[in-house]
């Protein structure tokens, strides 16, 4: 049953890869009606990447949950009539294509907005559709690069293992957008264009160190400042066996339980806890997690003032029971590839829960139904198909 809190929303999602797809599917976890059009002859290419041996596509199933799914040639003029059609009663139109991509096919937003003026139309770019850069290509590490975040990545910078850019930037700041311009709807019935850029909303990453670089005018370093390494407290160490832990006891109360648990507290009276000794505290810590294997340490993962965790592995993070009764690694059963996981909504509503209703579609599953709702025959839809514009 759906009880979300955007039950009720209808979203036609244009998006492709990852943020956008990801926004969507978010949005459908907290009720909307999400429908994702895909080119007939040109799929999302996350249906195609990370397939399991029998044909799943894992990345596909990650991102596309609680959608229906139809194909339509953007390209084509009869297009037009159909996506106005789909518009008459929708609430958000999400993209993620060059700024004048769809202007150039008459869809952008300065032609819909009068035809559609409670529409809320939110585009996912790099950069935004102001400034030199708006028209370049780029990825993740570009968007981290130019925003100043990649230099913080270590001493010297580190490509992240994870797209902070596409979903921090991305997914998340488009999410926050679209609800923000849905409460302004409902206060003057208007809607609005949302000009995401990955690379500007990168930028309040570095809040702690733009705040520190302000008040004293020094670029941080990356890989030694308060967060990023240089701190003996604050920091990852290796196990005996080769596996690592993060210490993160940053207060001094939290460091001294740490210590105390672990016997280390006899060395702070010849070598306090300043910023003199941190490299002596280093070689300390260093040699205690040398000697240790991560199940003589379980005492002190089960402390609950020591800050003291595993670096766990992707196949110990989904199998732990934690975050499993938390609901946020859902077993789920898909009629056609079997069994797969998902990662869970994080949105934690009490009286609007999030609902996973429907598994992720195939290429066009829902062409039938959603164009017979529109108004088209089946003979219709049997010619358009042969016209290449579904």
């Amino acid at each position: 049953m759906n009880e979300g809190p955007l039950s009720g929303v209808k979203v036609i999602d244009l998006s492709l890869l990852l943020p956008g797809p990801l926004c969507s599917m978010y949005l459908g976890d907290m009720g909307a009606d999400v429908i994702k059009i895909e080119n007939p002859r040109a799929m999302d290419a996350t249906r195609v990447m990370f397939r399991k041996v029998n044909g799943a596509p894992s990345l596909f199933l990650m991102l596309n949950r609680n959608k229906k799914a139809i194909t339509l040639n953007l390209k084509k003029e009869k297009s037009k009539e159909i996506l106005f059609k789909l518009l008459e009663n929708s609430d958000i139109l999400l993209e993620g294509f060059r700024p004048d991509g769809l202007s150039k096919m008459g869809l952008g937003y300065d032609d819909l907005k009068e035809r559609f003026p409670r529409l809320i139309y939110c585009g996912i770019y790099g950069y935004g559709t102001e400034g030199k850069y708006r028209d370049f290509a780029g990825h993740d590490v570009n968007y981290l690069s130019l925003s100043g975040v990649l230099s913080q990545s270590g001493k010297t910078p580190q490509i992240p293992g994870y797209q902070l850019a596409d979903i921090g930037g991305g997914t998340m700041t488009a999410l926050a957008s679209i609800l923000a311009a849905l409460y302004s709807r409902e206060k003057t019935g208007k809607g609005q264009k949302i000009a995401i850029s990955m690379m500007d909303s990168s930028l309040p990453f570095l809040s702690l160190y733009g705040g520190i670089f302000a008040a004293t005018g020094k670029n941080p370093e990356g890989g030694n400042e308060l967060l990023s390494g240089k701190l003996p407290n604050y920091n990852v160490y290796q196990t005996k066996e080769g596996r690592w832990v993060a210490l993160g006891a940053l207060e001094d109360m939290f460091f001294k339980t740490f210590l105390r648990q672990s016997g280390l507290d006899k060395h702070l009276e010849e070598f306090p806890a300043e910023e003199k000794n941190f490299e002596k505290w280093k070689e300390i810590l260093t040699s205690y997690f040398a000697s240790k294997t991560y199940s003589d340490l379980n005492f002190l993962f089960e402390n609950q003032d020591s800050c003291l965790t595993p670096v766990k592995t992707m196949e110990e993070a989904t199998n732990d029971s934690v975050l499993k009764e938390r609901g946020m690694i859902l077993d789920k059963t898909h009629p056609e590839y079997g069994d797969y996981f998902q990662f869970g909504a994080p949105f934690p509503f009490s009286e609007t829960p999030v609902t996973y209703r429907l598994d992720p579609p195939n290429h066009g599953e829902h062409n039938t139904p959603i164009y017979q709702s529109l108004g088209y025959s089946l003979e219709e839809i049997e010619t358009m198909k042969k016209e290449k514009v579904i």
